[in-house]
């Protein structure tokens, strides 16, 4: 089959990205990926707010895309598919996305498919990569899942585990507003945290039955000792102690993940992929256990285009497309998250 390509196009929460990928067997080569960032907008609410990403997604859409196609040295004629992100997310946010791709695909005649956010985080894992070896782990850690998976194909996917409360990037970011490290605060806490002794403070670790996830817990512990007089003054320290207990809970799981279910690779994505020290424990744990690492390049960890065209583009390259009923939605079909109370070991 000659190669093809495809525009994908995500809007789901505070960053407008627009890419172009080509597909060509079973590699993915990212031509272009334009993002505009909303940090700002958002930093005084230390959050995203709703109403005004979606504004901004309105303003920012049309250029975006533009500056991908230019990039990749295609006119919008050569495209031979749109992709977009249309679930989980924000609504608001999501149909402008949603709306863009349809608009575009019905006008060069060319397929439409919708692409799960969750899914997209995966396949950032094969972006500019040779293909891997299948069955694979995959993990997803960002700021509204934690979730493991069960892969047999980059788009056959179960999930064995996900977070039943915050997510861990929810948590990080929870973290660094305790702290008054400021917003974005998984990055920064990430920073902090080199500097600090993870070992300075004994935060407790969750540990569930099942493969699923729970971090309110350490959270709270975190509340507790930023307050404690003994703790002034050494935010370094709870910074990286949060940090240690948090990623420490992450590979355990993926470690008996990988006891239940043997597998030849595990793919790591998501905007917590970009944590140091989960990109450090990780590969210590693959290399341990004699299992490839896939665990996707930074730039490729938060929230872009390129995942969802390379998404898209596997998609369309087994032939599917949607019609143009698919609505946005604001949960994820292949991670549901917060399924309930868990029993816990001691």
């Amino acid at each position: 089959m000659a190669a093809r390509l495809i525009l994908g196009i995500e809007s789901s929460c505070d960053e407008t990205s627009a890419a172009v990928v080509r597909v060509d067997g079973e590699t993915l080569h990212v031509l272009s990926c334009n993002t505009a960032s909303q940090d700002e907008l958002h930093a005084e609410y230390r959050g995203v707010v709703p109403e005004i990403a979606s504004r901004a997604h309105l303003a920012s859409i049309i250029p975006v895309i533009r500056s991908a196609c230019a990039e990749a040295h295609v006119s919008l004629s050569g495209i031979h598919g749109v992709a977009a992100g249309h679930r989980p997310g924000l609504i608001g946010s999501l149909l402008v996305g949603v709306s863009s791709a349809k608009s575009l695909a019905w006008g060069l005649d060319v397929p439409f498919v919708g692409v799960d956010h969750v899914l997209a985080h995966l396949v950032a894992c094969l972006l500019d990569q040779p293909p891997v070896v299948w069955p694979a782990i995959g993990l997803v850690a960002s700021g509204g899942h934690t979730s493991l998976f069960r892969m047999n194909t980059p788009l056959d996917v179960t999930l064995i585990g996900a977070t039943i409360d915050d997510a861990a990037g929810e948590a990080f970011d929870k973290g660094a507003a305790l702290l008054g490290i400021g917003y974005p605060g998984g990055a920064r806490l990430d920073a902090i945290a080199q500097t600090g002794d993870g070992m300075a403070l004994p935060l407790p670790i969750t540990r569930l039955q099942s493969l699923d996830f729970s971090f309110s817990g350490v959270k709270t512990a975190l509340a507790l000792a930023a307050k404690h007089p003994d703790c002034a003054g050494r935010t370094s320290d709870l910074a990286a102690s949060f940090r240690r207990v948090i990623v420490a809970q992450i590979i355990r799981n993926l470690g008996r993940a990988l006891d239940a279910h043997p597998s030849a690779t595990v793919l790591v994505g998501g905007g917590v992929a970009a944590n140091r020290l989960l990109r450090t424990e990780a590969a210590a744990l693959t290399t341990t256990r004699g299992v490839a690492l896939r665990i996707a390049e930074p730039r490729w960890c938060t929230d872009n285009a390129a995942m969802i065209a390379g998404a898209g583009a596997l998609r369309i390259a087994r032939g599917e497309r949607d019609g143009w009923d698919l609505t946005a939605q604001p949960l994820s079909a292949v991670a549901r998250g917060r399924r309930g109370p868990q029993k816990r070991t001691t």
